[in-house]
């Protein structure tokens, strides 16, 4: 599965989506569980699930991208996808094996389970941000899979609802430390998207661009690094503790500082060169940063 930006053909019901891929109706109409190899080509070039799905593949014939390069694992991929996002398996896109759960929002409504899943940001990560699993991981996930598929088909009870609900929460919560333990293993690609990050700021800062367009956005960033927002955001924190936002604010302030040391230019000008529409604003974020305002630190100087 991949994510793309044709004109997609919308699946609203588990249902639906069996009939597309010409499998047998659901056990279950709120859930299900997929066994790739049983899927048949659907037609549809591109798709959008209203409802959340996650899908697990094994030795895919296209090669997975990250941000720009090919990415060097050969093990089992997973993409998570939330609600109304755009997928496509391409006619190109074939797999050994694989598994894909979906559920819809409303089977998890009534469980805690439904508000912590926003918290899970790889939800939003796009393809080549996939989460890459070595053999181990991918069997640990590939058995919850094959947990819920069974309880799907046995006799539905008072339990069968909430015991479905804890392996869905299981497997996200496998999901979130194999993601964080990608990037510690990744460390030497995300460490060169630091280094990429690092010039990229200094090269606007130091530019006509914050005249012309402002403080860069987390957006604009993002997608100068050929990443999504939040898994940019999730890789820096995981190297620096810090959010992309975080490091934008601090390379402004670094150029403040610079300006405010070098130059006789008010506050005000300083925060318009800047791109902040109220020099207010810039004063506040100065001093928030640096526990003294812009003019206590020019004074420093003196």
């Amino acid at each position: 599965m991949r994510k793309i930006s044709n004109q997609p053909h919308i699946v609203n019901s588990i249902s639906e989506l069996h009939r597309l891929l010409s499998l047998p109706k659901p056990e279950h109409p709120l859930v299900s569980v997929i066994n790739l190899k049983d899927i048949k080509p659907s037609g549809k070039e591109s798709l959008i699930f209203n409802f959340y799905s996650i899908w697990l593949e094994k030795n895919v014939e296209s090669k997975i991208r990250y941000g720009q390069n090919y990415f060097d694992f050969d093990e089992g991929s997973m993409i998570f996808l939330s609600p109304g996002q755009i997928v496509s398996t391409g006619s190109h896109h074939k797999t050994e094996y694989g598994w894909g759960l979906v559920f819809q929002p409303d089977f998890i409504r009534n469980y805690a389970l439904a508000k912590l899943i926003r918290s899970y940001g790889y939800f939003s990560y796009v393809v080549n941000e996939a989460l890459h699993l070595s053999q181990k991981e991918e069997k640990t996930i590939t058995s919850i899979m094959q947990n819920i598929l069974k309880e799907c088909r046995s006799v539905i009870d008072n339990y069968s609802q909430d015991v479905i609900v804890s392996q869905i929460e299981l497997l996200l919560n496998y999901s979130n430390r194999f993601y964080n333990r990608q990037f510690i293993t990744r460390k030497s690609v995300n460490n060169d998207l630091l280094s990429r990050l690092e010039t990229l700021l200094t090269v606007y800062f130091n530019s006509n661009k914050i005249n012309e367009s402002g403080i860069p956005t987390v957006q604009y960033i993002s997608a100068q690094l050929n990443l999504s927002p939040n898994y940019l955001s999730d890789m820096l924190r995981s190297l620096t503790g810090l959010n992309t936002q975080q490091h934008i604010h601090n390379k402004l302030i670094e150029k403040a500082k610079e300006i405010l040391s070098t130059t006789t230019l008010s506050v005000s000008e300083i925060a318009y060169e800047l791109g902040f529409e109220y020099p207010q604003s810039f004063s506040k974020l100065f001093k928030n940063k640096t526990n003294v305002s812009p003019l206590e630190f020019r004074h420093s100087f003196n």
